[in-house]
């Protein structure tokens, strides 16, 4: 099953971090896809300012992970844009990063196929010709 929202600004593409946020406090394991400049980020930066974080939310493109310590979650956003192949995953180390208390926000997941835990959410954003977004988030099921 899933869902779909139409966001037509940058500014309610960072409000939807507020429901997100409420949804992914217990954690989890999230994928985001869409085009390069859709606005992955975007959400991420929405959605840590609705978690408690009033600092600074950049693309971790060049580092590859950013993690943020916030109250009762530990948050790694994860850029997968730049990564070579998909083995260069093992070297981050994910599974030392995930706990019952750690949310993995992880775009450009198609990257990491075979090397990342299953998702728990999937979030897909796409442009629309009004210059809009279309968010559509699916559950994941586990079997």
């Amino acid at each position: 099953m899933s869902e779909t929202f139409i966001l037509p600004t940058e500014q309610d593409m960072l409000d939807f971090g507020v429901p997100l946020a409420a949804r992914l406090a217990d954690g989890g394991v999230v994928y985001l896809s869409g085009d390069l400049g859709v606005g992955k980020t975007t959400l991420v930066r929405g959605l840590l300012r609705a978690m408690g974080h009033a600092g600074r939310v950049k693309s971790p493109s060049y580092g590859l992970v950013e993690s943020y310590d916030l109250e009762g979650l530990t948050v790694h956003h994860l850029d997968l844009y730049r990564l070579g192949e998909a083995e260069e995953i093992e070297f981050l180390g994910i599974p030392d990063l995930l706990d019952e208390q750690s949310l993995l926000l992880v775009e450009w997941a198609e990257k990491g196929v075979g090397y990342l835990p299953p998702a728990t959410l999937h979030i897909a954003i796409e442009d629309l010709p009004d210059q809009s977004r279309r968010l559509t988030i699916e559950k994941t099921v586990a079997t």
